[in-house]
């Protein structure tokens, strides 16, 4: 089963292209996942899903029945486009998605369980700063997951 954990501080060259870290490259490679799916999300972040996930992602999307889901899925299936990454184990990221998610050279990778995040250095760190102040008052629940 795929599982991503780690998060990465990268560079994007002139081209909008970033290496994918080694670690994230050998699970994807040992599970046989060369095709990705990368789309935008609401939280000012881009996802970037191996092939099976994605269809997953999809069919419950089209699925899904509940009131404004036309908006949700616009957002995500109109900013989706698939890539591959090249020999070089770099991927590239449209100018239209490096805008949406206010990204300059410096961005972060993360591994998030079965798909990565792709933020801007900024929206990386005001994650970051989020998470810290919310810890304190997780649910007893989340706190028995993270023992």
């Amino acid at each position: 089963m795929l599982f991503f954990t780690g998060s990465y501080p990268l560079l994007l060259d002139s081209k909008g292209r970033f290496v994918v870290p080694a670690s994230f490259r050998k699970a994807l490679a040992d599970a046989g996942e060369s095709e990705l799916k990368i789309t935008s999300h609401p939280d000012g972040c881009l996802r970037l899903y191996p092939r099976s996930v994605w269809q997953e992602v999809e069919q419950r999307m089209v699925e899904a029945r509940f009131p404004g889901i036309e908006r949700w899925r616009r957002v995500v299936f109109g900013n989706a486009w698939e890539t591959l990454m090249d020999s070089a184990g770099r991927l590239l990221l449209s100018p239209e998605l490096r805008a949406f998610a206010h990204m300059g050279k410096k961005i972060w990778m993360a591994g998030s369980g079965r798909y990565f995040e792709i933020w801007s250095e900024e929206g990386w760190q005001k994650q970051m700063d989020c998470n810290l102040v919310i810890v304190p008052v997780l649910p007893p629940e989340i706190q028995e997951l993270l023992q």
